[in-house]
């Protein structure tokens, strides 16, 4: 179960969602959206978090534009370019700021902060932790890590980066410069790729999800967290 609490910026509150484990406290792990918002599909993998062992922070992106999620259904990925083509870009980093200094307080976070992120919300991670580190950074194929690598100072937070061989947005070639960018920042980098998944595969809402991807992706996402993020 989720509770909805709102995460204080310059411009008022933001309404956001928290998971907690079942003992009540541990690592904090803030989770960014896909461009599709705070779907279902990003409750759950939140609520996955959270059996791990981790209180869960989801802010609502999309708030400014008064949109919470993208209905899913055949027009979902155009609704979604549009709503995100309406929120300012840099307010948005400002407000995931704002999310993971409010999440570093919460009653009950102990023995540090990671980032989780998901499409938009994986290269909006990205330049979250270049302004402010974190204990870690997943990365679920960032897409504007293209356009960042080049524009934004490579990172010192240890990160962890999933891409699908056969992504429609970003070829293996930005992949390769994606990595070889993001890993002269001093902070380990993990980078995992998986042949002929397409963007979006770990949304098993979304006509891209690929199962076996998702479930290896996701092996190792858990994997890392245990080891850089440990609950226990």
């Amino acid at each position: 179960m989720s509770e909805r609490i709102d995460v204080p910026t310059p411009d008022g509150a933001m309404p956001a969602r928290m998971w907690r484990p079942a003992g009540g406290s541990g690592p904090g792990l803030l989770v960014l959206q896909e461009i599709f918002g705070v779907s279902d599909y990003i409750q759950r993998r939140a609520a996955d978090l959270a059996g791990l062992g981790y209180v869960v922070l989801v802010p609502e992106l999309f708030h400014r534009v008064g949109t919470s999620e993208v209905p899913n259904g055949p027009t979902m990925l155009e609704v979604a370019l549009e709503v995100t083509g309406r929120v300012d870009w840099d307010t948005a980093v400002d407000d995931a700021l704002a999310a993971l200094r409010h999440l570093r307080t919460t009653e009950g976070v102990v023995g540090g902060v990671g980032v989780v992120g998901f499409c938009y919300g994986g290269g909006l991670g990205y330049a979250v932790v270049a302004r402010e580190p974190a204990d870690l950074l997943v990365s679920y194929y960032g897409s504007a890590l293209p356009h960042l690598v080049g524009a934004v100072p490579s990172v010192s937070t240890p990160s962890l980066h999933h891409f699908g061989e056969a992504d429609s947005y970003i070829p293996m070639e930005e992949v390769t410069r994606i990595r070889d960018s993001v890993g002269t920042g001093g902070g380990p980098v993990e980078f995992h790729t998986y042949p002929g998944a397409d963007h979006a595969f770990d949304n098993d809402d979304f006509v891209t999800y690929d199962r076996e991807a998702s479930e290896r992706a996701w092996a190792v996402t858990t994997d890392y967290l245990a080891r850089a993020l440990p609950t226990g």
